[in-house]
């Protein structure tokens, strides 16, 4: 899996506006639209209906052919690819990634409303893990008893980047593409790199996030690592005993500035940070280095104390190691006053190179309709940890400010604040 890389695409002639409008150091960036789509529903609508049920996605693996299917649950998209591809309106011979960034990607710049974009400098910024890979497992099949068998089409949209590229073509997104691939911390990744090309007033509008299908490799390799719980994923709980895998995307329009002030923003992207605790190859500090230089980097960015904050989406993957790992760097920071905190992949799954992206919706529309997530199936408290996640969906509460948080491998930690406007 390739864990740190990025390809882009930047044509030399874009729309006249006027270089810097709304844009600089100081200028604010908005979230315009949202768009997801996961194990618990085909967009938001849907999502947020699971969340206020108690609904989970995980369940036996009905998509993906794999020696496991009995053995392990995951968060698949309730939908075939064929199903998908009718939703997305790409060739159902395409990756399922590709399929599922088209489905959120879309709905999240008709969410934005913004009129006449194509007036506007606009860019795609999508990361992803796995790439076209669900399609060359099963051609490799086939070619290892056949050589002749198989089409090579399957296996040209492999590599990452491919992804973006067939995804903006279909959206015209053409003034600057890029992937980014940072295993779990991605989707964040790519949101924090959108904010900056607008803030250096490079572009008008972002479309931001990621989009993962599940795999064998995928499977296999956490499998590997023997991180993979054989139930339903309890994240933050003393007995918790790993994560679920899943699969979706999530993308979020930003704005400008001047873009958002003919809009109706969801709310503002006021801080974000990366750090790296460089500790292991797959393993988070056990001191919390790199999620505590994040989390306090993000907020010093936005100008927030950490009593300001009134929600975090935690990271919250269910393993023993990452749990306790963020769980101390929550304690660091905002002892002894902790905001309502819960982990949604508790319903998603952990999806990946799409996690932040789909955590970022879901933060934008908790400040925004003041919501807060349940964490499924916590039973008990961490002994080390004087806090406990929420559990049960709230509404109408008081949220100014949402961090939500995206720990990946390599010891690659991001969050991101998101704020009322």
């Amino acid at each position: 899996m390739n864990l740190s890389s990025a390809s882009s695409s930047a044509p030399s002639t874009a729309p006249a506006t006027a270089p810097g409008a709304g844009s600089g150091p100081g200028a604010s960036v908005y979230v315009a639209g949202a768009g997801v789509i996961c194990a618990i529903g085909n967009n938001i609508p849907e999502c947020l209906s699971a969340f206020g049920s108690g609904r989970a996605g995980m369940g036996e693996a009905k998509v993906l052919e794999t020696a496991h299917q009995q053995e392990i649950p995951v968060a698949e998209v309730k939908m075939s690819n064929e199903e998908l591809s009718g939703l997305a309106g790409l060739p159902s011979g395409l990756s399922r990634t590709a399929l599922l960034s088209m489905i959120a990607a879309r709905e999240a710049l008709n969410n934005a409303s913004i009129g006449n974009i194509a007036a506007l400098r606009t860019g795609f910024v999508s990361a992803n893990t796995v790439g076209g890979m669900d399609k060359t497992e099963n051609f490799f099949a086939g070619f290892l008893s056949d050589p002749r068998s198989g089409k090579l089409g399957a296996v040209v949209n492999h590599e990452c980047g491919s992804i973006t590229e067939l995804v903006a073509d279909r959206l015209n997104i053409r003034h600057f593409l890029t992937t980014i691939s940072t295993a779990c911390s991605s989707s964040a990744n790519a949101i924090s790199f959108g904010a900056r090309l607008i803030r250096s007033g490079r572009l008008d509008v972002v479309v931001a996030g990621g989009t993962d299908s599940l795999t064998k490799f995928t499977l296999n390799g956490f499998n590997a690592l023997m991180i993979l719980d054989r139930q339903y994923c309890q994240p933050f709980d003393e007995n918790r005993r790993g994560l679920n895998l899943g699969e979706g995307a999530g993308y979020v329009v930003l704005v400008s500035d001047r873009v958002a002030a003919s809009l109706d923003p969801l709310c503002k992207l006021s801080g974000y940070c990366n750090a790296n605790d460089a500790y292991h190859q797959t393993a988070s500090s056990p001191d919390g280095r790199g999620s505590y230089l994040a989390m306090k980097g993000a907020l010093e960015r936005s100008g927030i104390r950490p009593q300001d904050v009134d929600y975090i989406n935690l990271h919250g993957t269910g393993t023993q190691n990452n749990d306790m790992s963020e769980g101390i760097a929550v304690k660091r920071l905002f002892d002894p006053t902790y905001p309502r905190m819960s982990s949604t992949k508790s319903a998603t799954g952990h999806t990946l190179g799409a996690s932040g992206g789909i955590e970022a919706v879901f933060s934008a529309l908790s400040v925004r309709h003041g919501i807060i997530y349940p964490n499924l199936r916590f039973e008990n408290p961490m002994t080390d940890l004087p806090f406990v996640p929420e559990t049960v969906f709230l509404k109408d509460q008081l949220v100014r400010h949402v961090l939500s948080n995206s720990f990946g491998f390599g010891g690659n930690c991001s969050s991101l604040i998101f704020s009322k406007r």
